[in-house]
């Protein structure tokens, strides 16, 4: 919104401010002030004469002038074509600064130059306001101007600032001059003082005009006739309101139609009457054929846009733009005011499909307050009785009438008051709603309001205790410091868990991904642990984004496929996120690698992962978090065998509780992800949560020698040898110190069915070196109970 110091000093006393205080309380309250602009600047400027003027003798495009510019003669050199003896001009003296320059004495062509003669582009004033034949030359000044005159900016009407006011999406009302100055008036506390024009379209001579609306995307259509005007040029306050609001002047009639928008914010369209073919205007859509309109261009309508016609023929397109066929012109005599209400969502959609943004598609689509209609057809024909001569004016024909009721309602002012946590007097309270014209009434202990009709975004008492606020200013609210609770600054256990779990497993050499939550029902059906029921989003994107995930590894899975197309064959990732249900979420960790751990071709060899690697990294991470070897179970895989291999894959638990699943992808799963040979695993954060580690106790390094002793069994191949170690360390828990099989053997030599375990035992005392009886009775015990307990043959 641009509105100019010169605009608003029309309607009240605004000399006590700078543009900036003014720009600085516009946007204290809310309606930011986005620039300050001057139309035109310039120093040393002086109306001149031209008393002489003759050809350069050395160009054939300079003029070599003698200036009276009274106290003194000056001899300039121009090179604007129009310049000639008698003419009144703008003069720029020596040490005049302009917006692009400073004007210096100098010598052009050999001949002396102390000046420059100006036209307005030079002052800075913008080219889209400007005929062509101002942009062509120097400015002619009209005859009456005073030579010797200095104020030359507010001789020609350019001394005035603009304001460029930003407006909130529910400001809509301050698109209009007026309601700006009641908004100006309200943050100033000052009285504003608007023309009186209401009433003035009512009554006028019988009329024969018929308007019709036959679409709901126009409830309103309003038509009056004036018979005679006179087509002349606008007085000067008006061409100067235009120019500051960036709108060229053209006409007396033509700058009202364009004022009264600027004014009202409602648009409206003159017809020239003798262009129209019948006085009988309908409102419709569902035309589809091409219109030409104002600007000169053809648009095809499409059936959606709404389109005034007449005998069926385009005349208009409704609320963007009016037709080149019935503009007003130099030999209008007679016209046709119209203005209406049109649907904003229909204007904005015509708009942007016809690239048509013009002043009216703009305010149309913002909204604009249910009078306006009224009051802008009531301010054009004063304006045009005033200022065209306006006579044969008939009465106004509508196309409906629409009835019009005021929003009042009561707020409490201790409400408001507890919601804004102020401190707000009755009597403050009044005087800021009579500020705003809310016409505050006294009712027991509430306060009724009636809202003006430009207010539309003034609806509940929560918008008034916003006006409240905003006009008693938010600096000078009382400061006062918020009572929080003392926290201490640190991570909670969750918090201290995922950064625990992340810098170990970068630190082993793997990625954190992030996958997407949302995928497809097939492949939630590859969840793993999957939740008991799923969530369905109820607008998905695609198919392929239409389930909350129940687990992490398939969302992997596919990162691994994505990063294997493209040729990334050696990946080991991490995810940590949340899986849903639709009663609960529970937080996971999953992992999976895929290719070789360690490779070095010039050396010729490589690492591949497999089971043991997954296996060792999470009791590796399990003992970091606090989880020793005794509290850690790591049994056969009867959880799920669809998905991970059966044979090398097992279920982890801490105590009795399924922590997750580790192991080598099923061939299957991997062919229908396509991926290789991948070892995986996914375990519940939540479980370790719940469950508490273990203290950490501090003991002295023994420093007593430990021995090692070898033994070697025959043993179903079916049993485990975690279980074999695990007995063997019962025999002598505190001098056994550690049980490692290094040797597992099946094939000759060994009978089908057995495999051959080699296992190596180290036993250390903490208080004394060990004897050799001590050392061969537990080494006697470890043996006799691998026998007993798993039928096992000792090897010689």
């Amino acid at each position: 919104m641009l509105i100019s110091r010169k605009w608003l000093s029309q309607y009240m006393d605004i000399q006590a401010y700078t543009i900036e205080e003014l720009a600085d309380k516009i946007t204290a309250a809310g309606l930011e002030v986005e620039g300050i602009e001057v139309l035109a600047s310039g120093t040393n400027l002086v109306i001149g004469e031209v008393i002489e003027c003759n050809p350069h003798p050395d160009s054939d495009h300079l003029s070599v002038t003698k200036v009276d510019v009274k106290d003194e003669v000056l001899q300039i050199v121009c090179g604007a074509p129009n310049v000639r003896k008698g003419l009144k001009v703008i003069v720029a003296k020596v040490g005049a600064k302009l917006p692009e320059i400073e004007i210096k004495k100098g010598n052009i062509r050999g001949v002396e130059s102390n000046g420059m003669l100006c036209s307005l582009l030079e002052l800075g004033i913008d080219a889209k306001s400007l005929t062509e034949q101002q942009k062509a030359g120097i400015e002619e000044l009209d005859s009456d101007a005073i030579v010797g005159e200095t104020d030359v900016l507010a001789y020609l009407g350019l001394d005035d600032e603009v304001l460029d006011i930003g407006l909130t999406p529910n400001r809509n009302d301050c698109l209009a001059a007026f309601s700006m100055a009641k908004e100006a008036g309200a943050i100033l506390d000052t009285p504003v003082m608007l023309p009186s024009y209401e009433g003035a379209a009512n009554g006028g001579d019988a009329s024969q005009l018929v308007v019709k609306s036959e679409t709901e995307k126009c409830p309103l259509y309003s038509g009056k006739i004036i018979n005679s005007l006179t087509i002349k040029e606008s007085p000067k306050w008006m061409q100067e309101l235009l120019h500051s609001s960036g709108i060229k002047s053209i006409n007396n009639v033509v700058d009202i139609s364009n004022l009264v928008m600027l004014e009202t914010g409602q648009p409206l369209h003159f017809f020239d009457l003798s262009k129209l073919e019948k006085q009988e205007i309908i409102v419709k859509d569902g035309l589809h054929e091409t219109y030409t309109a104002l600007d000169g261009i053809t648009y095809q309508l499409e059936p959606e846009d709404i389109v005034i016609t007449i005998n069926d023929k385009p005349v208009a397109i409704g609320g963007v733009m009016g037709g080149d066929d019935s503009k007003i012109d130099d030999d209008t005599t007679a016209i046709l005011i119209e203005t209406a209400s049109f649907d904003h969502v229909s204007i904005r959609n015509t708009a942007r499909r016809l690239n048509l943004n013009t002043d009216a598609s703009i305010r149309y689509q913002k909204g604009i307050e249910p009078l306006a209609p009224y009051k802008a057809m009531d301010r054009a024909v004063q304006l045009l009785v005033e200022y065209a001569d306006a006579k044969g004016i008939e009465e106004t024909k509508y196309s409906a009438d629409v009835a019009y009721e005021d929003t009042a309602f009561d707020v409490n002012l201790q409400a408001i008051n507890e919601l804004l946590g102020l401190e707000i007097s009755e009597e403050k309270a009044m005087e800021v709603l009579t500020r705003l014209d809310f016409a505050p009434t006294k009712t027991g202990d509430m306060i009724h309001v009636v809202i003006p009709s430009y207010r539309t975004d003034i609806k509940i008492e929560a918008d008034i205790a916003e006006e409240l606020v905003r006009l008693i200013g938010f600096d000078d609210l009382p400061s006062t410091l918020p009572l929080m609770p003392e926290t201490e600054g640190k991570l909670n256990k969750r918090q201290q868990l995922r950064r625990l779990l992340r810098n170990t497993l970068c630190a082993q050499g793997l990625q954190e991904v992030v996958t997407y939550t949302l995928i497809s029902d097939d492949m939630n059906r590859d969840a793993i642990m999957p939740q008991a029921t799923n969530v369905a989003v109820a607008s998905p994107m695609s198919e392929d984004r239409k389930t909350i995930r129940g687990s992490i590894l398939p969302s992997m899975l596919n990162c691994i496929a994505y990063n294997k197309a493209r040729s990334v064959k050696n990946v080991a990732f991490f995810e940590i996120s949340e899986v849903y249900s639709n009663e609960d979420s529970e937080e996971r960790l999953a992992l999976a690698i895929q290719g070789d751990l360690q490779q070095n071709r010039h050396l010729h060899y490589e690492i591949k992962p497999d089971f043991y690697t997954m296996k060792g990294l999470i009791e590796a991470l399990l003992d970091k978090l606090g989880y020793n070897a005794s509290r850690v179970m790591i049994k056969e895989n009867d959880v799920d065998t669809t998905h991970f291999h059966p044979y090398q894959s097992a279920a982890v638990y801490i105590g009795r509780d399924l922590l997750g699943i580790i192991g080598v992808i099923h061939p299957t799963m991997a062919k229908a992800y396509g991926v290789d040979t991948t070892v995986m695993a996914e375990l519940k954060l939540e479980v370790i949560l719940k469950n508490k580690t273990s203290k950490v106790k501090f003991e002295a390094i023994s420093k007593y020698p430990n021995v090692v002793r070898d033994l070697a069994f025959v043993v179903d191949v079916e049993t485990p040898a975690g279980e074999i170690i695990k007995a063997i360390k019962t025999t002598g828990k505190n001098v056994i110190q550690d049980v490692e099989v290094f040797d597992d053997y099946r094939g000759e030599h060994v009978e089908a069915g057995k495999k051959s375990l080699a296992i190596s035992i180290t036993f250390q005392a903490k208080d004394h070196t060990l004897t050799d009886e001590e050392i061969t009775n537990l080494y006697n015990q470890a043996r006799d109970v691998v026998k007993q307990k798993f039928n096992a043959e000792l090897r010689g």
